[in-house]
Order: C-alpha cells, then sequence, then structure tokens
C-alpha cells in the first residue's frame, strides 16, 4: 500500500479508472468533477479505487461536496492514521 497521496496521483486515478482525459488533469486544488466534465459514476468507481488501493473511504457521494485538494487531504489523513497504528 502506498503512504502518499498527491493531486497528481488522484488524477492518474481518475484517467485509469473513470476515463478522464489526460488533457482535463488539473493541479488545481479547489476543482470538482464539474470542472473536468467527471459525473457521478467517475465519482464512484474514484471511490472504489480509492477504498481498493489505499484502503480510503469517502463517507458521501455527492459529487460536488469534495474539491480535489479535499479528497487528497482525506486520503493524505487517512494513510498518516495507518502509519501511526503500524508504528505502535
Amino acid at each position: 500500500m502506498n503512504d502518499t497521496f498527491t493531486l497528481d496521483a488522484l488524477m492518474t486515478l481518475l484517467t485509469r479508472k473513470a476515463g478522464l482525459p489526460l488533457s482535463a488533469h488539473t493541479d488545481d486544488p479547489d476543482a470538482r468533477f464539474s470542472d473536468v466534465d467527471l459525473d457521478s459514476l467517475a465519482f464512484l468507481e474514484m471511490q472504489t479505487a480509492l477504498a481498493e488501493t489505499y484502503g480510503v473511504e469517502l463517507p458521501d457521494d455527492q459529487t460536488e461536496r469534495y474539491t480535489f485538494g479535499e479528497i487528497v487531504d482525506l486520503v493524505q489523513d487517512r494513510l498518516a492514521e495507518r502509519s501511526v497504528e503500524r508504528a505502535r
């Protein structure tokens, strides 16, 4: 399991799992799914991939609730918590 998660990693995940074109990748942490023309199905694909790859579940299925930066922060926070748990 990876111990870091970045905005670039999220964009790559969205390309692989939800069909986000490379030309739509963004480095704007305030961007949302609608800003890159992704829908709720893409959000569900991302949720599944995050759970399978990082063991992280987003608590909501509303695509407009989260910015990409918030998603990265949530995943990174959970990974940090797991790292501390493993160190005990």
